[in-house]
C-alpha cells in the first residue's frame, strides 16, 4: 500500500474496521472484525486495548544506523543492490527512499499513530467505561503525549506537514488541507505535553515507573519532547522565526529541571571489565529504575555479537556497522585536548593534528577518551581474551571483499558484551531516550541563546551549556571544556562531544540534518594496520564520495504517487525539496 493512500485511510477510515486491527483481542471484536466505536468506551478493557494500540508504531533504533552517518561504513556495502551499496552509491529516488533508509519511509505508521491518539483523546472524557478519575486523566495524559512523540518524530524527518488533532471523520474536504508551519507544530507538540504534565501523579501517568509499566509513556518522556522539540524551532534546518532562542532556553532548561528533580541522573557505575559509560549500555533498563536512572524510555537488546561482530566469534554472520577513522578522530585525548583538528585533503588521508595535545601518529589509540575504548575495537584492543589484530590476513584483518570482515580497520564495540556467542548473547541495549540527551539540549539551545559560559537559572536549574556538557564528559573522568571559548568555537566542541557520547546511535542521523550540516559527511575514511609487534604502520584510505549527502536529503521524502494524489487533492506540492 503506497503512503497516501495509507494517509487517506488514517484520516478516512471509520473507527469501526481499521483501528483495532493490531489488538483484537482486547477488544473483543465481532467476527466480521468490527465494532462500533460507541461499544469501545463503554467497556474498560476494551478501553484499555485502544490506548495500548495508540503504542503500537513506536519504532525501536537500528544497531546499524551509525551506518547511516559518517560514523560508521558497513560491510554489507560490496552486496549488490543492498541497502548499504545503494545509500552510499546511488542517488535515492522518493521512489526507493522506503526500501533502503535506516526506518524506511515512517509517514503512513506515525500518522495512524496521531489519529489513533486523537479518536483516544476525543473520546476519553465521556467515556463511560469502568474507571477510576485518575485512571481516566492518566490514560488520557499518556495519549497526549504519544501524540506529541508522533508529530517530533515526523516534524523530524519531513519538516512540514498537516497538523489533525481531531478525529475527522468521513466528510472531510481534502482540497482545503495545507501544511502547517514548523512553529505551529511544535506549538502543538508542547501543548500537548503540557497539558499531560499538568496531570495530577497517579498510577496511570507519573515521574516514576511500577510494576509492570517499562514501556509506557510518563511525564519524564513528555519532558525530553519537549527538549528535543526546542532544538528543532531554533535549528538552522527548521527555526522558521516562530521562536525566539530565549524561549528555545526556557524550554530546555525547564525539562532539563524537572526531570533532575524527579531522581533521574547520569548513569556511573563501572562493572568488571567494563567503564561506566560501557557498563551503562550493558545493564538491562527494564529495573523499574532501581539502579539505572538516566534511560527515560525505551531499551532493545542488541545482539552486536552476530549483526556486527568480529569474525573470531563462531556464527557471527557480519561485522556489520564498521566505525570510521573519522569517528575515531573524533575521540579527544584522556587529557581533553582533540587529537584531530580536521583535514588538509579533501580525502581525509592528512589530518590536521593538534600538536598540544600528545597524540601519537604511531600509537594512535593510545590515552584516547574512556568512551573511545567502549565503543570502538581497534588492532590491539581485546575482546575478552583474545587480541584483535585487523592486520590483513590476521584473526580480525581488514578485508574489503567480504561481509564477516572489518572494511575500515574497526569494529563496534558499543552494546556488546565479550561473553556473547551464538549460545549465549549477553549484549547490551539500545536506549530511546536517555538523560544526557537533555543535557545536550540544553546545552545547544543554551549557548546559542546566551553564550556557552552563562549560567542559565530557570526552574532551580543553575547551568550553563558548558557546565552540561561537562557533567555528561565527567562520567567518565574526561575534563571539563575550557571556559572563555567563542560561540563558534564552543559550538564545535559541542557538537563533537555530542557526536562521541551517541556514537552508533540515531542522534548523529538527526543532528546532522537539524544543523544542515549533512554535506560536509560525504567522505569517509578507514586504516590500512601493516607490520607486527613494534613495527607497526597505519595508513589511511578513503571510500568513494557518498551520494546520499547532499541538501536534498535533509528531510524525507514523500513518496511519488503520495505527492501526486496530494497535488490533485490540494492543488500544492507538497514534495520536499530536491525530490
Amino acid at each position: 500500500m503506497n503512503i497516501m493512500k495509507k494517509f487517506r485511510i488514517l484520516i478516512l477510515a471509520l473507527a469501526a474496521t481499521a483501528a483495532f486491527s493490531a489488538c483484537q483481542d482486547a477488544l473483543d471484536l465481532r467476527s466480521n472484525g468490527t465494532i462500533d466505536m460507541s461499544e469501545v468506551f463503554k467497556d474498560r478493557n476494551r478501553t484499555k486495548g485502544y490506548l495500548n494500540a495508540c503504542y503500537n508504531y513506536i519504532k525501536n533504533p537500528s544497531v546499524n544506523v551509525g551506518s547511516f552517518t559518517d560514523d560508521a561504513q558497513n560491510s554489507q556495502d560490496i552486496t549488490a543492490g543492498s541497502s548499504y551499496d545503494i545509500w552510499y552509491n546511488s542517488d535515492i529516488t522518493s521512489s526507493n527512499f522506503a526500501d533502503h533508509n535506516w526506518d524506511g519511509n515512517p509517514w503512513g505508521n506515525y500518522f495512524e499513530g496521531v489519529r489513533k491518539c486523537n479518536v483516544f483523546i476525543a473520546n476519553i472524557d465521556g467515556a463511560t467505561a469502568e474507571m477510576l478519575d485518575w485512571e481516566r486523566a492518566g490514560w488520557k495524559a499518556q495519549a497526549l503525549t504519544l501524540r506529541a512523540w508522533y508529530y517530533l518524530q515526523l516534524m523530524k524527518r519531513y519538516g512540514q506537514l498537516p497538523l489533525i488533532t481531531s478525529d475527522l471523520g468521513t466528510n472531510h474536504d481534502y482540497s482545503s488541507d495545507k501544511k502547517a508551519t514548523v512553529s505551529e507544530i511544535a506549538g502543538q507538540i508542547l501543548a500537548d505535553c503540557d497539558a499531560a504534565i499538568a496531570t495530577e501523579d497517579s498510577e496511570a501517568y507519573s515521574y516514576v515507573y511500577r510494576t509492570q509499566q517499562w514501556g509506557m509513556a510518563t511525564k519524564p518522556l513528555a519532558q525530553a519532547i519537549r527538549s528535543e522539540t526546542a532544538t528543532y524551532v531554533i535549528s538552522p534546518l527548521m527555526g522558521d522565526g516562530g521562536y525566539t532562542a530565549d524561549q528555545a532556553l526556557e524550554i530546555a532548561a525547564d525539562a532539563l529541571a524537572k526531570v533532575l528533580s524527579n531522581d533521574y541522573s547520569l548513569w556511573t557505575t563501572a562493572s568488571a571489565g567494563y567503564n561506566a559509560y560501557a557498563s551503562y549500555f550493558l545493564y538491562n533498563p527494564e529495573d523499574m529504575r532501581a539502579q539505572d536512572k538516566e534511560t527515560i524510555y525505551g531499551g532493545v537488546r542488541t545482539a552486536v555479537w552476530s549483526s556486527c561482530g568480529v569474525p573470531i566469534v563462531s556464527g557471527s554472520a557480519t561485522a556489520g556497522t564498521c566505525p570510521t577513522q573519522e569517528l575515531v578522530d573524533a575521540y579527544e585525548m584522556a587529557n581533553g585536548k582533540p587529537a584531530i583538528t580536521g583535514y588538509s585533503d579533501e580525502q581525509h588521508l592528512k589530518p590536521i593534528i593538534n600538536t598540544e595535545s600528545g597524540y601519537d601518529e604511531s600509537k594512535p589509540y593510545e590515552n584516547r577518551d574512556p568512551r573511545f575504548y567502549a565503543t570502538v575495537f581497534y588492532n590491539g584492543s581485546s575482546r575478552g581474551n583474545d587480541e584483535i589484530s585487523t592486520v590483513a590476513g590476521a584473526n580480525c584483518g581488514l578485508n574489503a571483499t567480504s561481509i564477516r570482515y572489518t572494511h575500515t580497520g574497526y569494529y563496534m564495540r558499543k552494546f556488546a558484551h565479550d561473553a556473547s556467542n551464538r549460545n549465549s548473547n549477553s549484549d547490551g541495549y539500545m536506549r530511546g531516550v536517555r538523560l544526557a540527551e537533555l543535557y545536550y539540549n540544553f546545552a545547544e539551545v543554551a549557548y546559542q541563546a546566551v553564550g556557552p559560559d552563562k549560567v542559565v537559572s530557570v526552574s532551580g536549574l543553575n547551568l550553563s551549556a558548558r557546565d552540561a556538557v561537562n557533567k555528561v564528559r565527567a562520567r567518565v573522568n574526561m575534563p571539563g571544556i575550557p571556559s572563555g571559548l567563542s560561540v563558534s568555537d564552543f559550538e564545535k566542541r559541542y557538537r563533537n562531544d555530542r557526536r562521541v557520547e551517541f556514537a552508533l546511535e540515531p542522534d548523529r542521523y538527526f543532528s546532522l540534518r537539524r544543523w544542515k550540516a549533512l554535506s560536509s559527511t560525504a567522505v569517509v575514511s578507514g586504516v590500512k594496520v601493516s607490520g607486527t609487534g613494534k613495527n607497526i604502520t597505519y595508513e589511511r584510505f578513503s571510500f568513494d564520495k557518498r551520494m546520499t549527502c547532499s541538501d536534498k536529503y535533509l528531510l524525507y521524502p514523500l513518496e511519488l504517487s503520495e505527492a501526486s494524489k496530494i497535488l490533485e487533492l490540494t492543488g500544492n506540492d507538497w514534495q520536499n525539496p530536491g525530490w
